[in-house]
Order: C-alpha cells, then sequence, then structure tokens
C-alpha cells in the first residue's frame, strides 16, 4: 500500500487493487469540519482525481464518529466575523461535495458512529454508495442551529428520499438510526459495527475489479441527470448559510449546542 498523504487532518493511500482510502483525520473533534480541515480535503480529492490508477474512493472516519458536521467551537468563536469565515467554510464543502459527485472512480462511504451536518450528512449524500454500521444516526441538524443545509443537499436529499421526507429531515431535524436510513434510501446497506470498514473496503475493491470505464460514464449520466439542479443551487447556498450565520439565533444555537442545553430562538 502506497501512502499518498501521510500526516495531518486528512490521510490518504493508495492499495495495489486500485482502492484509494480517504481517512478524516480529526478524532478529537469528532472529524468536525473547519477551513483547514477542507483545505485539505480539497487538497486530497484533486490527489485522487490525479492518480490514474485509482479505481474507486472509500471514505472513512477516524476515532468514534465518521463526520459530526462544522466545527461549532470554531465557528462559535468567530463571533461578528461568523459570516465570513463560514462563506469561505461553504465554499469549500461545496467545492468537495462536487468533486466528490465529479470524480471518475466511484466513492463508497463507511460510516460509523455520527454523520451529522454538511461535513457528514452532506458528504454521504454526495457520495455514490454508502455502507453503514448498525449503530450509526445520521442528522442534517442544519435548522436545529440556525443554519441551512449546504454540500448541495438541498437538492440530493431530495432526490434520495422525496420531498416529503426531505423536508420532515432539513425541518425537524430526527436523529435518523442506520436501518431508518436504509429504509429511507439514504444509504445503500446496513452491517455489523466491528466490520463497516471492512465490508466498505470489500465494496471499494469490487467496484476497483469492475469495468472502470463503463463504471465512470454510468456514474457521470446518473449525477449529470441532477447535477444541473446541485451546482446551480450552490451559490444560493452559501449565500443563505453565511446570511444566517450573523444572526442572533445561529449564535444561539451554537452556544446551545456547545453547553448541551435546547436553543432559544427569537426570530431575529
Amino acid at each position: 500500500m502506497a501512502s499518498l498523504i501521510d500526516s495531518g487532518t486528512i490521510l490518504l493511500d493508495l492499495d495495489e487493487d486500485g482502492v484509494a482510502h480517504l481517512r478524516f483525520n480529526r478524532p478529537e473533534a469528532a472529524n468536525g469540519l473547519d477551513v483547514p480541515f477542507l483545505q485539505s480535503l480539497y487538497t486530497a480529492l484533486m490527489r485522487v482525481n490525479g492518480e490514474p490508477s485509482v479505481r474507486a474512493l472509500l471514505i472513512t472516519g477516524e476515532g468514534a464518529h465518521f463526520c459530526a458536521g462544522g466545527d461549532v467551537k470554531t465557528f462559535a468563536s468567530k463571533g461578528e466575523a461568523l459570516p465570513d469565515y463560514l462563506r469561505q467554510a461553504t465554499q469549500w464543502l461545496q467545492i468537495c461535495s462536487s468533486a466528490l459527485m465529479r470524480l471518475q472512480a466511484p466513492v463508497v462511504a463507511a460510516v460509523h458512529g455520527f454523520a451529522a451536518g454538511g461535513g457528514g450528512f452532506g458528504i454521504v449524500c454526495a457520495a455514490d454508495l454508502v455502507i453503514a454500521g448498525e449503530s450509526a444516526k445520521f442528522m442534517l441538524g442544519a435548522t436545529r442551529v440556525g443554519m441551512a443545509p449546504d454540500a448541495g443537499g438541498s437538492v440530493t436529499l431530495t432526490q434520495l428520499v422525496g420531498l416529503r421526507k426531505a423536508m420532515e429531515i432539513a425541518l425537524t431535524n430526527p436523529t435518523i438510526t442506520a436501518a431508518e436510513a436504509l429504509d429511507m434510501g439514504l444509504i445503500t446497506r446496513v452491517v455489523g459495527d466491528d466490520v463497516v470498514k471492512d465490508e466498505g473496503l470489500a465494496l471499494a475493491r469490487e467496484l476497483a475489479a469492475g469495468a472502470t470505464l463503463a463504471l465512470a460514464a454510468t456514474k457521470r449520466l446518473i449525477w449529470d441527470g441532477l447535477g444541473a439542479n446541485v451546482e446551480s443551487r450552490l451559490p444560493e447556498e452559501a449565500r443563505t448559510v453565511s446570511e444566517l450565520s450573523g444572526t442572533a439565533d445561529s449564535r444561539e444555537g451554537l452556544a446551545a449546542v456547545i453547553e448541551r442545553r435546547a436553543p432559544v430562538f427569537v426570530a431575529r
């Protein structure tokens, strides 16, 4: 196995079967997203894109969670500068989610723990296939902290689960079990917690052994069927998230998550 990126918040290896393994590596922050993390993620995805021997990509998270979303402590520390910071973060996240959809190699996400927010839930929606451990949980969570969906989720989620279920998820922020996620079409397969990464790797290897050009073309055709809709919504998602992050409700939402209490929103 060759190590392409062996240190930092994103790790990347390439095995002899043509499977690139990308690992989120901020376990102390539940693999929460900040701008440097997202910049490193984009660099890794471009490295994958530039490696002709890559035939499938597997994404996993180090530590207890796949990705718990944005790094709320970093966001809260920005104060009045939060809109500018989130404008940057959202743009980097959108570039990464678009890169996953446009990558020629099939993308498999193997999820354990929580997949939440734009970073966790959004990347799940942007992956081609998703394997989840039986105790994995999913939460969109944007409106819970006074924000709006990003990473293209305002389009991809509806395509995956349908309009009514997408509205319910986006507006009420339920914690979705792996079994529920499978039933609604959000993910591909549920496996035992102790084998989720192994099963993800096995699926990635199966794809890597397939007809690479045909898989890439098929992936492109399917994503292109909604790709124009996704990409046309990204600027509006970014504008909305940045605008909302300057509100009192957004600051209250972040504080409530950090302090582990229910938020009190005042509509301003």
